[in-house]
């Protein structure tokens, strides 16, 4: 820093220290609030503080006059200490101001950038600032915890510490949204959103990571970022247990529910005699859940349901001569097992469709 860049914000500092020395004063509140503006002032330019102090202390050093009393001394000691903290009060304040503002606009760019609701163009121009380039292809992987996360959260702070120090700077936005952790980053470093994924599994005690596929463009984040929101929902529709989960392996599950209607009339005409069995269609629903969840292994599925083979194998038999569809024959199971992909994704029995 040198004396040039420095001076302008000394101006009338001496004149306030002679002055305050003089007759051994305080500052006055004018005095107190032309330093302050002069901190603002240095801090909006961009100079340090340190090297603002080191600039108030040497101007301080060349004010004192030789023979200068001890009672002097006194006085220009305190009012360098007045004037330097005011000076310094400023500048943070700046600083703070700056970090709110800074913060504020990278919310908004957050929010429009996962809302697509700003002017793609200026959209992609603001990106920048943030370390995204739009042009290119993004994915994002959201992570879902126990409890809500924020900007603030040092789980935040971990995680981005962690990315940083593998990966260094490579165009990565971690942020937060509804509660959840975001993490964007170009389509082609899926190890960077796989170290989030296992990094936000690890801290969130229990969640959940869902990873959306890479599209182009600045309305591909928001369709990234929506496909991953669609997997978080689609695994507690259908009871999904892995803690990882990529769009792009759910695929069929979307084109199921697409005919949102035909899926119904296929569950009712399929399913909805279950509903005439001793305790209603659930039990048999969730053994037939199981049954094709172990690859329609007898045994595995009977373990699973705390069921001897013998009672699974009379709970099979029950939903054939109910549906009038054999879980055995191939023909047969892949229309019921398809009815019961389509009764998880419609919370069916609970939900009528």
């Amino acid at each position: 820093m040198t004396v040039q860049e420095t001076a302008s914000y000394l101006e009338g500092y001496a004149e306030v220290l002679t002055g305050a020395c003089a007759t051994g004063r305080r500052l006055t509140r004018d005095e107190l609030a032309f330093l302050r503006g002069q901190g603002e002032r240095a801090a909006e330019a961009g100079i340090g503080l340190r090297s603002l102090v080191q600039a108030h202390l040497a101007a301080a050093a060349r004010a004192v006059r030789p023979g200068l009393t001890a009672v002097a001394a006194e006085h220009l000691l305190a009012a360098i200490e007045q004037a330097v903290d005011a000076f310094a009060e400023g500048h943070e304040r700046a600083q703070r101001l700056a970090v709110r503002q800074q913060e504020a606009a990278r919310r908004e760019f957050v929010d429009d950038l996962l809302y697509g609701r700003s002017d793609l163009g200026r959209l992609a121009e603001r990106a920048v600032r943030f370390g995204l380039l739009l042009s290119h292809a993004h994915a994002v992987a959201v992570a879902q915890g126990p409890k809500p996360y924020d900007d603030g959260h040092p789980l935040l702070r971990r995680i981005e510490s962690s990315l940083v120090a593998r990966f260094g700077d490579r165009h990565i936005l971690l942020t937060t949204k509804d509660g959840r952790l975001i993490c964007i980053a170009p389509g082609d470093q899926s190890d960077v959103l796989h170290h989030f994924a296992k990094q936000a599994y690890g801290a969130t005690d229990g969640g959940r990571v869902a990873v959306g596929r890479a599209h182009p463009g600045a309305g591909g984040v928001v369709h990234s970022y929506e496909e991953a929101l669609n997997a978080l929902d689609l695994a507690d529709r259908m009871g999904l247990d892995d803690p990882v989960l990529h769009a792009s392996d759910l695929l069929v599950y979307p084109v199921l529910t697409r005919d949102r209607q035909a899926m119904a009339d296929l569950v009712r005409s399929v399913l909805g005699p279950l509903r005439q069995a001793r305790g209603g269609a659930r039990p048999l629903l969730d053994t037939l859940t199981v049954y094709f969840d172990t690859g329609c292994v007898a045994a595995e599925a009977a373990r699973r349901l705390s069921l001897s083979v013998r009672a699974l194998t009379y709970r099979l038999d029950r939903i054939h001569r109910l549906t009038g569809a054999d879980p055995g024959d191939a023909v047969h199971r892949y229309t019921l097992q398809t009815a019961v992909i389509g009764a998880r994704l419609l919370d069916w029995p609970q939900q009528e469709v």
